[in-house]
């Protein structure tokens, strides 16, 4: 698998892929320098080849994959957005809405910390 509609169509659940295929849409139609790719089983976007953030699907939820420096960064405005967090990921429940004012922030912060990392995770 090496495209998010590949991956999307292995969404079985019609509204589960549509959310998910809105967030990729969005993420492509803001950040248009981003590259989609799909490792590890799961749709990702990276900048000059370093790694800014991932998705993959639950059945309860999306989980949204940033780095660790990037969740304790942004934990607290994720808890307050009313997300649950682990140590490495953000979950958008499928009944919760989309906070992009919250993803973009966390989108650009991960794009200004990796202008100069030039491996796919940070150092």
């Amino acid at each position: 698998m090496d495209t998010h509609e590949e991956y999307l169509a292995t969404v079985e659940d019609d509204a589960h892929r549509e959310k998910l295929s809105g967030i990729l849409a969005w993420v492509n139609q803001t950040w248009p320098n981003l590259v989609p790719v799909v490792k590890w089983n799961q749709p990702m976007f990276t900048d000059h080849g370093t790694f800014i953030i991932g998705f993959s699907v639950f059945p309860k939820n999306i989980a949204v994959n940033p780095e660790p420096p990037a969740m304790d960064h942004f934990r607290d405005a994720m808890h307050a957005a009313g997300y649950t967090t682990s140590s490495r990921l953000m979950r958008i429940t499928w009944a919760d809405s989309v906070d992009h004012d919250l993803l973009g922030e966390l989108i650009e912060w991960q794009i200004a910390g990796k202008t100069d990392v030039t491996g796919f995770w940070r150092p």
